[in-house]
Order: C-alpha cells, then structure tokens, then sequence
C-alpha cells in the first residue's frame, strides 16, 4: 500500500501521542487540542483496522500493533529530522552546536571550563543561551539543554550531569559574622534569598534549627546574583555547591557552620527522546559529562 501524503498529519499525531503515552501532551507539543489528536488517532486506525492505543480511565497506552508503528514511525522521523537538520544548517554550520542552561551555572560552572573544550575540539563553535524559562525544541533551537530538576520530562531524553548540595555562605567581612558558632547563630543574620525550590526553610530543618522568623530581607531571581550579593556583604546565602566553589577559592565567601544538605534537584542533559543528537551536539555532551565526573571547577 502506498504511502499517501493525507496519512502524513495522522501519523504524525500518532508518533507524538506514542511518544508521550498523553493525547494532551501531544497536542501542546504539535499545537493541537487533545480531541484533535484522537481525532487523528482514530482515523489512523479505521485506515489500518487495528486499535493502536488501549483507552481506559486513566489514559492511554501501546497495544502491540500501536508499539510496531510507533517504533517504525519513531525510527523514520529521526532519520528524517537527522536529514533536514543537515539540509537546514549546511555544511559550514555542521560544527556548530547550540546549548540553553542556567544562567548562574554558565557564569561560574560552564564558562571557566571551555577553554579545555576549545582545546580538546577546535573545531566546535558554541552558541549559549541563558535563561530560567523551560527550553523549547523548536526548528532552530538549541541542540540540546542543561536542566536543573528530578531529571524526568515528558519527551525528553535526560543523562545525569551532576549532584548538587546546598550549605550557608557569606562574605568575610560581613557585620556579626564572628559571633557564627552553630547553625542556630546563622539565623541571627540577614539573609539573602534566590527563587531555587529549596530554600532557607529546608536548610534550617535539615539542621534541626526551628528559628521563630527568619529574615529574609534581600531575593534574587538567579542563584548568582544571590551570591554576588552575598560576596559585597548584603547577607549570608544558601548556595549551591556546584556554583560556589569558585567564591569560596578567591576568599570572597566563606563556608557558614551547619550542615551540606543534598539537594532535591540536580542537573541533567536534556534532547528531545525522537531525535539523535548530532556528532558534533554529542561531542559536547561527552566533555560535558567527563567535565562534571572528574574534574573540580577551576579558580
């Protein structure tokens, strides 16, 4: 049977339903109402005579003929994605590779370590982009992105980068700080706060420290403005170890009594699960992940 190109809107409403095992996952991906993706899904299987999803209360799931598709379906669509990203980037943009993160894991994690990927991989050209907003893998987005979460999102292929941890920082010089014994005298101290998803509340649990009111006088959206103003003495911070190695070396910050409490949330690796990255995307990916297992960040 050949393949007309009226299946094409069809199949491709079934590969993202698949994917997500969620017809309204699959809509907001494709920009679609969920009923306009069933839609698509049913008409596929009246055209084929087999059911592909198993419908029951609690959603949808692959019968064997839905998992054979959408298999073969997955395959063709990262050949063809693979084929397009070629013919769309041309041959001079084939070393070029395009990353999101953080902001604050750019400035004092990424940044000082790319001169050993330069060195490593000449040939690479980077763009990066900072930002706080959920990354999308739209047709000239980014090749891949670094998250900070439980490393589980709908669509995405997710590796581990690295652990995180959270402990108490404040500049030397700060008025009171010599009168810091325990982590009880810590919330004697101005604080100042980011809008990370632990905060000073968790830290002084974790260290059985129930102060009556904690004064947060100072908050930053991004964890290294937090820091930066810790460091000119606004108050002590709850930093992230994997960002504040390089202010506790210069002697900028230093290390408050208390606790390291794991964090919650790590940062991973993150592509969209139907696309392969491209050698050059993976070339990053594999520095990346031998950066974050082996080496201390550097001054």
């Amino acid at each position: 049977m050949a393949l007309r190109g009226d299946w094409l809107p069809a199949l491709a409403a079934f590969e993202s339903a698949a994917r997500h095992q969620n017809f309204a996952h699959a809509g907001e991906e494709l920009h679609l109402t969920a009923s306009a993706v069933s839609h698509h899904v049913r008409k596929l299987e009246s055209r084929l005579g087999v059911a592909l999803f198993q419908r029951h209360a609690r959603g949808v799931s692959l019968t064997a003929e839905g998992r054979q598709l959408a298999d073969a379906a997955s395959d063709a669509l990262t050949d063809l994605d693979g084929v397009l990203a070629v013919l769309r980037a041309g041959r001079d943009d084939r070393d070029r590779v395009r990353v999101d993160t953080l902001h604050s894991l750019a400035h004092v994690w990424l940044i000082p370590r790319l001169p050993g990927l330069v060195a490593a991989h000449p040939q690479i050209r980077l763009t990066v982009d900072t930002k706080t907003a959920l990354t999308r893998f739209d047709d000239g987005g980014p090749d891949f992105a670094i998250r900070h979460g439980s490393g589980h999102w709908p669509g995405l292929t997710a590796h581990h980068l690295m652990d995180d941890a959270l402990f108490p920082v404040a500049a030397p010089t700060l008025p009171g700080l010599d009168r810091v014994r325990s982590a009880a005298d810590v919330a004697t101290l101005p604080l100042v706060s980011d809008l990370g998803r632990q905060g000073w509340a968790d830290w002084f649990r974790a260290a059985d420290v129930h102060p009556a009111a904690l004064d947060e006088r100072h908050v930053f959206s991004d964890s290294t403005d937090a820091l930066e103003a810790a460091a000119f003495g606004f108050g002590a911070a709850l930093a992230r170890e994997k960002i504040v190695t390089a202010y506790l070396a210069s002697g900028r910050l230093v290390r408050l009594p208390g606790p390291v409490v794991p964090a919650r949330w790590n940062y991973h690796v993150v592509y969209p699960a139907h696309r392969r990255l491209r050698p050059a995307a993976q070339m990053v990916v594999d520095w990346l992940l031998r950066e974050a297992g082996t080496n201390p960040a550097p001054l």
